[in-house]
């Protein structure tokens, strides 16, 4: 992983404020923060700034060392990675509780790792008494900061003494191919996520939700920058209850498809293309967001010459309204394809990044004026002059007219179809629009 940026952990035993820290340095409500143990189950990572420092923080979920649950095991290993690659860690307790053996024991476990700790002891609401703060030197780790993070006190000080660990160090997130890996419930999106990072970065389960949070992976490829954002699975809105972890995840996720450069839009081979994936889709495609449709589990269909041809005409017909969509038909359990998905993002990408020649752009929308004269109502004509791409990322088109009024949607969707076929824009909606013009012929 490559983020070119510090990167600071936060750790920590269950609801001791974690989240409620990383999200009052971020500045915004990043993490999910609920007073339920285990919310936090992914490392979730954001950009953060303190006095011209810039740099990256990661939360965790909590810890619980000694547990033998499979659940606090894989979270364990999720804070170990986290720690391994963190330049500074911040151990966060809760300062209205006395000190837990459970703060001890993640305290002997970030000694062992030879990082830089610093001790944030959250929950005090007056930092001005804090005789009772000795008690934790027993950890070990020099000493406590006193901090509130419901109330914003004692933030500025603590990161004072975080940023003393990292030099000064400049990043453009712009330099970031940010995608988004998006789906419902239990498609395979933190398989693929893991597949293509090489190694273990969000927890994989059989049970549908375990990832919540949007989380963040930076990461390096042949040169290129890349953010992979998982998300939790989009249910059905009337499916989910309002104001739970589940309801503020698919909210992330929603985000997540805003934020993004580009989007994998994944669904399970195994299964129908169903309608959630269809509104999805919808989703993505309103946003106007470059797209590749990734179908997963691949291996487990019964497959003959025809297959893929049969899957594909099936998705033309539920995805008529994104018609340029690209596919690719992977499998993250056995990593078929998955090595080409980068390869793909960056075509599609390309894509999305093209600009057409004025001159190209009219001789194709001449041509097509010319083979398919635009629909007049009542009688009016509706007079075509030049067209000129307006932006690219994405591309946008403005064709001038004497009365964009009688130009219908038809004929809009006729004119994108012929830029299509004879420029490559792949798996990118275009935005196509008329404007009045004076121009005569």
């Amino acid at each position: 992983m490559n983020s070119h940026l510090p990167l600071v952990a936060i750790v920590g035993r269950p609801n001791v404020g974690k989240s409620s820290f990383f999200n009052r340095i971020a500045g915004r409500r990043i993490s999910i923060v609920k007073d339920e143990p285990g919310v936090t189950r992914d490392r979730i990572y954001a950009d953060a700034e303190w006095c011209g420092f810039n740099f990256r923080i990661v939360d965790t979920g909590g810890l619980d060392i000694k547990s033998k649950d499979e659940m606090w095991k894989t979270m364990l290993k999720q804070a170990q990675l986290a720690v391994d690659l963190a330049d500074v860690v911040v151990l966060v307790v809760d300062g209205k509780a006395s000190l837990q053996q459970a703060d001890q024991d993640v305290a002997n476990f970030l000694k062992k790792s030879g990082k830089s700790v610093v001790l944030a002891v959250n929950k005090v609401d007056n930092i001005n008494s804090v005789d009772f703060l000795y008690d934790y030197f027993k950890l070990g780790l020099g000493t406590p900061h006193a901090i509130s993070c419901e109330q914003a006190l004692g933030l500025g000080d603590l990161l004072d003494e975080i940023v003393k660990f990292f030099v000064k160090s400049q990043a453009d997130l712009s330099q970031f191919t940010k995608i988004a890996v998006v789906g419902k419930p239990n498609v395979g999106k933190s398989s693929i996520v893991n597949r293509i990072l090489g190694y273990d970065r969000v927890i994989v389960s059989q049970m549908a939700g375990t990832t919540r949070d949007a989380v963040d992976t930076p990461f390096e490829k042949d040169k290129k920058l890349y953010l992979l954002i998982d998300t939790a699975g989009l249910r059905r809105q009337r499916s989910i209850q309002q104001d739970t972890v589940e309801a503020y995840g698919a909210l992330r996720a929603i985000e997540s498809i805003r934020r993004a450069d580009i989007v994998l839009v994944v669904a399970d081979a195994s299964e129908d293309f169903c309608e959630q994936t269809v509104r999805i889709c919808g989703l993505v495609h309103q946003e106007g967001k470059p797209s590749i449709i990734v179908i997963n589990k691949w291996d487990m269909l019964d497959k003959d010459n025809n297959t893929m041809k049969i899957y594909n005409e099936r998705l033309q017909s539920k995805l008529a309204f994104m018609h340029y969509f690209v596919t690719l038909y992977v499998s993250a359990k056995t990593g078929q394809r998955v090595d080409k998905l980068l390869d793909r993002v960056d075509s599609v990408m390309d894509n999305a990044n093209r600009r057409i020649s004025t001159s190209l752009l009219n001789e194709i929308v001449g041509q097509a004026v010319a083979a398919n004269q635009p629909y007049a109502p009542h009688g009016k004509r509706v007079k075509i002059f030049y067209a000129t791409q307006a932006q690219s990322f994405p591309p946008k088109f403005v064709v001038f007219c004497n009365d964009s009024t009688l130009v219908h949607n038809t004929y809009k969707r006729y004119l994108e179809n012929c830029i299509r076929k004879s420029v490559d824009f792949k798996g990118v909606p275009l935005k196509l629009y008329f404007n009045n013009s004076k121009k005569e012929e």
